[in-house]
């Protein structure tokens, strides 16, 4: 849900992903008897053979006991408690205009195509809104940019989730040119230094 201008709209994500653009290959492998081969892990050794879901992942404390995730918690540099963010679609998310350079300055990490209706098309116009995006409940968020674009003569509007990127600015500055050494020419010698063997 979106909220605009005093008005909520509903819209419906559609993740965009190199499969649909471009397909995809598998490879299957197959013994001699034409049976295909389940992938498996082993030990260490090498000896025994771990079936496909035998392998997890588990949290020790420091003294080596086992922990349950939901002991855990989130804590910030300081060492408060950090704060949930609730997920974008358990929430009305409240978008605000945003610059081409704040997109632009973002790494684009996920791509939706939004099904809605044509009040948040012309809502969003030719703009570029910008909200915090939440997959589901975390300590974190993503910046979403909403954005439209025209495809068939009709205006369709488009999701950018990605990651902001750290750029250091580079400005202009007072060019100093580099002064080459003046080395004086050394004189041939051949003079044999014993010290050198």
């Amino acid at each position: 849900m979106f909220s605009i201008g005093g008005k909520e709209f509903a819209a419906s994500p559609e993740k965009i992903d190199r499969k649909k653009l471009y397909g995809w290959s598998e490879i299957h492998a197959f013994d001699d008897d034409g049976n295909e081969c389940a992938l498996v892990s082993t030990d260490s050794s090498g000896t025994i053979i771990i079936p496909k879901g035998g392998v997890g992942l588990g949290i020790l404390s420091g003294d080596g006991k086992w922990v349950e995730r939901s002991q855990l918690k989130i804590v910030t540099a300081d060492g408060s408690d950090a704060e949930l963010i609730k997920s974008s679609y358990g929430k009305v998310n409240a978008p605000v205009k945003a610059s081409e350079e704040e997109l632009l300055g973002c790494s684009i990490t996920a791509l939706y195509h939004m099904e809605t209706d044509k009040g948040l098309v012309d809502a969003i116009g030719d703009d570029i809104y910008k909200f915090d995006y939440c997959y589901r409940d975390a300590y974190e968020s993503s910046p979403a940019f909403l954005l439209t674009s025209e495809i068939g003569g009709e205006k369709e509007l488009f999701m950018f989730i990605g990651k902001e990127n750290a750029f250091e600015f580079i400005g202009l500055s007072e060019v100093s040119v580099a002064e080459e050494n003046e080395t004086e020419d050394e004189e041939d010698s051949d003079d044999m230094d014993f010290s050198m063997f």
